[in-house]
């Protein structure tokens, strides 16, 4: 055998970064300028569409991060964005005098309240949803899929029956109305939030999947289950905790979703899933930085497209799709190894 395979200080090659994807946004971003012509207009558009792909983001994160871990197909995800955004008006309907007043941390606190409720009976519901059923359908898509679209027109029809079927108004916090004006620029203060609170969800999931023991857990159990179980640690429990997780980011996303609509409607989350399933494809199935760079470039498409084009607004969400998979057929990234 060579002495250089065998020479303990020899090192180990690189892993490629692959940066193309990386690059799409804020090329996408700069090519935009010119066709919109104007600074102020193209300032406010792009900021709009961060923060809807921001919000879109939170929504299909839970769901991508499920698929990508547990392989499993949840049609009912929409189920957890309704619920968290009607979970959430049982502190902010009757705290609604807290929501009018002129004070950004009263408005902030009860908001914060209001998203902490939601992502709590979300959680609870993920977790009776799986043991329910999810659990006896592992492996089995094409019941994952019939069995879960069931769970989900259930859960909107107990909406109705606890809320009622007419639509509920949730208008933003004072504070949080009206918009920052830069120059000639008005940038809506809502939207800033959400990108920030996008941003923190990122975070916060890029950092518990890659740099915590738990994180470490959950990867090696997806490469190779026995062996983790064989060394003490119950990878059932840590799956199941990952799927409660996913169903309390839905209802983050249902909150933020329903403050940026203004409206709450018992099918609000199903009729959301068809851009989180488009964000989740294009990324790459399983990919959370495919996620959040698919539901970056689908919200700037479609906000840049509608200014610009706006009949072709209806359909490039289709068309991105498309051209991206034309591209990269799995998807920009891809955590699938199966």
């Amino acid at each position: 055998m060579p002495a250089s395979v065998l020479a303990p200080d020899t090192a180990l090659p690189a892993a490629k970064r692959d940066i193309a994807p990386l690059l799409l946004v804020p090329l996408l971003m700069l090519a935009m300028l010119p066709l919109v012509g104007s600074f102020p207009t193209w300032i406010t558009l792009t900021v709009a569409g961060l923060a809807m792909g921001m919000m879109i983001f939170i929504m299909a994160s839970g769901l991508t991060l499920v698929f990508g871990l547990m392989d499993v197909l949840n049609f009912g995800h929409g189920a957890f964005v309704s619920v968290g955004a009607y979970a959430a008006t049982m502190v902010l309907i009757p705290m609604h005098g807290w929501l009018e007043a002129d004070s950004l941390l009263q408005n902030l606190g009860v908001l914060g309240l209001a998203i902490l409720v939601a992502m709590l009976a979300t959680a609870l519901l993920g977790w009776a949803f799986e043991r329910i059923i999810i659990a006896p359908v592992y492996g089995q898509h094409l019941k994952q899929i019939l069995i879960t679209m069931g769970g989900m027109i259930v859960a909107e029809q107990l909406i109705n029956v606890i809320w009622g079927a007419e639509q509920i108004a949730l208008p933003l916090p004072t504070s949080l109305r009206g918009a920052i004006v830069l120059g000639d620029a008005a940038i809506e203060k809502y939207r800033l939030v959400a990108v920030v609170v996008g941003l923190v969800v990122f975070a916060t999931m890029f950092l518990v999947l890659n740099r915590t023991k738990i994180g470490l857990l959950i990867r090696a159990g997806v490469e190779n289950r026995e062996m983790v179980e064989a060394l003490g640690y119950r990878i059932r429990r840590l799956f199941v905790a990952v799927f409660a997780a996913g169903s309390a980011l839905a209802g983050l996303g249902g909150v933020m979703w329903g403050l940026y609509k203004e409206t709450l409607t018992a099918s609000m989350g199903s009729e959301i899933m068809v851009m989180v399933f488009i964000v989740i494809i294009i990324g790459g199935l399983g990919s959370v930085g495919g996620c959040f760079i698919g539901a970056l470039l689908m919200a700037l498409v479609a906000n840049y497209a509608g200014f610009l084009a706006p009949k072709f607004a209806l359909v490039s969400n289709i068309a991105l799709m498309i051209t991206i998979l034309l591209w990269r057929p799995a998807g920009m990234f891809s955590n699938l190894r199966r």
